[in-house]
């Protein structure tokens, strides 16, 4: 059963009890990473795999996700910057355990490609946060997957 989150800001991701960063590079421009990231919400699953369903919700100032496993978010947008940032705070879930949750993506420009930096943070009881601390592994793995496989779409053309 879906229940509503906590509502948070940006600075939820500086702030946040647990704060999981990853970084990697891309080929692709900022500008196409943003995109990809902000305007072409029907087109995540194509490129990360846990995500099942993404659509824009309520004239794209928000978005329905589903995962992998049945987990599912309604969201918010919080920043949406074609320079450097695309943010969203998730304001209802299935997810057991979760009290509050803003992901952060950032990009920078990288010789001709893109730095992208996600922050996942979360808030959580404290056998909730040591789970995800231990899933640091798999998440950044999946992060780094995700951006190599739309890495590959736009630098080919098969975004």
């Amino acid at each position: 059963m879906a229940r509503a989150l906590r509502p948070v800001g940006l600075e939820f991701a500086e702030t946040a009890p647990l704060r999981l960063v990853f970084e990697t590079e891309a080929g692709a421009a900022p500008e196409a990473v943003y995109r990809a990231l902000a305007e072409d919400v029907p087109g995540w699953p194509r490129w990360f795999r846990a995500v099942t369903l993404a659509r824009p919700t309520h004239g794209g100032a928000g978005r329905e996700v589903r995962l992998m496993g049945g987990v599912r978010f309604q969201e918010t947008i919080m920043a949406a910057d074609p320079e450097w940032r695309y943010a969203y705070r998730a304001d209802e879930t299935n997810a057991p355990g979760l009290r509050a949750l803003l992901e952060e993506w950032r990009l920078t420009p990288a010789g001709s490609g893109t730095r992208v930096r996600w922050t996942f943070a979360a808030d959580g009881p404290a056998p909730f946060r040591l789970a995800l601390t231990a899933a640091r592994p798999g998440l950044g793995h999946a992060f780094r997957t995700a951006v190599r496989t739309l890495d590959t779409r736009l630098t080919t053309g098969r975004a």
